[in-house]
């Protein structure tokens, strides 16, 4: 069994198709001038993964700006849940084209109603200052268990959950130094670290590597947030959803070499949390950051 195997448990799935198909999920056709549609399957989640749909307005911008202008920030707004199985369809505006910036608006829509805005600013590479906050400290991923093996040794992991990564692994596979799934009143500080990589290689141009990060994003941010409250997102009557979610792309890397992403959430109130975190690869390049903010409320 190889390393990819592992991590992910015993399945059917070689890892060269779970990326192939992720990779061709999240590329948005082109249906005329601005206007794409992206790909959407039935996943059992009962909505939209958050993360699939801005990684798909991401490549829609894209295609509307000159090749050599290069995204280094993105903001989105969770409007309604996104229905599965429904294609969703991408409206792209440009509303600007300078010598060196380029921004674009893109709003996501189903049934004919939006369900998602976004937008993002692409820039032609130049030169400046630089310096950056130093990578944390941790284990290797070498020394850490695979996501499933962690959670099958864990007290309190929702088995539904541990049953849908068995039977159906991910394309992205996750390495956490910190316990996940704590709950029962049990609290944590509020932060955590994870190595992630692709489980195959992505032999794409460097813009595919930040879509593919857009989309694995979405997976760990807001659960910072419960750490120190002692619940999780499969805690009786706690209702979590993405209100928001940004993301600043610093320098090139690879989503299929082991990259840390570090997360802390600083504050937590009025029944949102605010958590945000830091991408470094193995050599300690800060590379990309992001935040996200979503609803924490507790029903009863």
């Amino acid at each position: 069994m190889n390393e990819a195997e592992s991590s992910q448990g015993v399945n059917h799935y070689p890892p060269e198709r779970l990326v192939g198909g992720l990779r061709k999920l999240l590329r948005t056709e082109r249906l005329d001038t601005d206007l794409y549609r992206g790909l959407n399957r039935e996943d059992d989640r009962g909505r939209v993964f958050g993360g699939q749909v801005i990684a798909q307005a991401l490549d829609a911008a894209s295609q509307s700006v000159e090749e050599d202008r290069i995204v280094h920030s993105l903001h989105a707004y969770f409007l309604r849940a996104g229905e599965e199985g429904v294609p969703i369809i991408y409206r792209v505006e440009r509303d600007f084209d300078g010598r060196s910036i380029s921004n674009r608006r893109v709003i996501a829509i189903q049934h004919g109603r939006p369900i998602f805005n976004f937008s993002a600013s692409f820039q032609r590479p130049a030169e400046g200052l630089t310096h950056q906050l130093p990578m944390p400290d941790v284990p290797g991923p070498e020394d850490l268990p695979g996501e499933i093996e962690r959670l099958e040794n864990q007290e309190g992991v929702p088995a539904d959950y541990l049953e849908r990564l068995r039977a159906r692994p991910r394309p992205i596979e996750f390495r956490t130094v910190e316990t996940r799934f704590v709950g029962g009143g049990n609290k944590q500080p509020p932060f955590q670290h994870a190595w992630m990589r692709a489980v195959a290689p992505v032999d794409g141009p460097a813009a595919e590597h930040r879509t593919l990060f857009a989309f694995a994003s979405d997976m760990l941010l807001l659960g910072t947030c419960t750490l120190p409250h002692g619940v999780h997102w499969a805690t009786e009557k706690l209702m979590m959803t993405s209100i928001d979610h940004a993301l600043w792309y610093h320098e090139d890397f690879r989503m299929d070499e082991w990259l840390l992403f570090a997360l802390d959430s600083p504050w937590s109130g009025h029944a949102r949390g605010f958590n945000r975190g830091s991408l470094y690869t193995r050599d300690g390049r800060l590379v990309a950051s992001a935040t996200q903010e979503g609803m924490m409320r507790l029903r009863g």
